[in-house]
């Protein structure tokens, strides 16, 4: 049976969350607490794979125990099983840091049921560094397929998943062997409304929580702040822009206007020396 874990994040909402004007920090406590939209995708794409192929969905989040909200989100959408990471020794992780306390994660998980494919979202909202999930698959010395927008097929006989890539230039049609790890675009599906079974079923969901205790041959001084390199010295919102110019009147006269102000910076049209 095809099992599927799927990474997730809890972050705070970007559009609402304000920055602290004395630490030029994020005032966290200004947003509530979401599920990173991508990872949405990244469970709703696996939860269609288990419903294509067969399976079993987990998912698997580092963060203090709220994030326990994030998981129940995740079985809302499908996923089938959920564990938590909790531990003030993970505090001040940064990319580097996480990825290998999520990978220890997965590795206890693998015991339990063999893990056949991993799918995180692009990035988080919160970082937008996408650093995590290549990070994950570096460390288990699995193919890591980012940017997905298209999951074509996979074969668990031939043990091969076939995926569309977006790229600057377009696209790519890539065949990798399992296990490998999806990190997934927006694009690739829509989150639906959960059903009502399912939130029925998440509401009444315990996941699982486990400390760096519960974890297997986890070297300490990887973890959190010990084992983040990554110094974030400062942190500042940037200035907004001073306001355009309102063209006024009747079309005829805004458009008089404009072919005055062009006429004006004429200069940054004008093409400098010999074609």
């Amino acid at each position: 049976m095809l099992h599927i874990v799927a990474c997730i994040k809890q972050v705070p909402d970007t559009k609402i969350i304000k920055m602290n004007p004395k630490t030029n920090t994020m005032d966290r406590r200004t947003a509530p607490a979401i599920l990173n939209p991508y990872d949405a995708h990244a469970v709703e794409e696996a939860v269609r794979i288990k419903n294509r192929y067969g399976g079993h969905v987990s998912v698997v989040t580092m963060g203090p125990p709220p994030a326990v909200n994030a998981i129940k989100t995740c079985i809302e959408i499908g996923a089938d099983e959920g564990y938590l990471i909790t531990d003030r020794r993970f505090a001040g992780a940064d990319t580097l840091a996480t990825s290998y306390a999520v990978t220890k994660a997965i590795e206890k998980i693998a015991k339990i049921k063999p893990v056949d494919l991993i799918i995180c979202g692009k990035m988080s909202i919160d970082g937008d560094t996408g650093q995590v999930g290549p990070g994950i698959a570096r460390r288990l010395d699995i193919p890591p397929l980012t940017s997905v927008n298209k999951v074509e097929e996979i074969n668990q006989e031939e043990g091969t998943a076939i995926v569309h890539r977006k790229l600057e230039e377009g696209y790519e049609v890539v065949k990798s062997t399992l296990p490998c790890l999806f990190s997934v675009e927006k694009t690739i599906n829509e989150v639906p409304y959960s059903p009502l079974p399912n939130m029925l079923k998440a509401a009444r969901y315990k996941p699982h929580i486990w400390s760096v205790d519960d974890l297997e041959d986890v070297d300490i001084k990887q973890l959190g702040l010990k084992g983040s390199p990554t110094i974030v010295s400062k942190v500042w919102a940037p200035q907004k822009p001073a306001g355009g110019t309102f063209f006024e009147g009747s079309p005829a006269a805004q458009v008089e206007q404009l072919l005055s102000v062009l006429f004006e910076k004429k200069e940054l049209f004008e093409t400098k020396g010999e074609v």
